[in-house]
């Protein structure tokens, strides 16, 4: 029987944590969509979202602590900080026990400021 929604997130966290992209990536779907709404377009299929983890990984050191995890059908919805108090959250839709879509909201240049990391040119003029 596949996990839940709220299962499969709980465990894309403790992968998450552990800094883990071979481990998240098997929570993937082959066609996943996932969408951090900082980007301009839903990063689509597993080379692009490890892609994505991996240069996040290799930047800054990320924590996902679960503030509230909800399930409503396919989806489970995650709040979330960070031990700097960064605050956002994520939708998860889930089917056969894989993640399909991701959406995911939080303050960027507060996150790059938080880590030291370059403020890019887009938000500075």
């Amino acid at each position: 029987m596949a996990m839940s929604p709220v299962e499969v997130v709980t465990e894309w966290v403790s992968r998450f944590n552990a800094a883990d992209v071979d481990g998240l990536m098997e929570l993937y779907s082959d066609d996943a969509a996932n969408h951090q709404v900082v980007l301009d377009e839903p990063l689509r299929g597993r080379t692009a979202i490890r892609q994505l983890f991996e240069t996040d990984f290799g930047r800054a050191e990320m924590v996902c602590n679960v503030e509230n995890l909800f399930e409503c059908g396919e989806w489970a919805i995650l709040e979330w900080i960070d031990p700097a108090g960064l605050r956002g959250c994520g939708f998860f839709k889930i089917q056969d026990g894989l993640i399909v879509f991701q959406r995911g909201y939080f303050d960027q240049l507060t996150f790059f400021r938080s880590q030291g990391i370059p403020i890019p040119d887009r938000y500075l003029g």
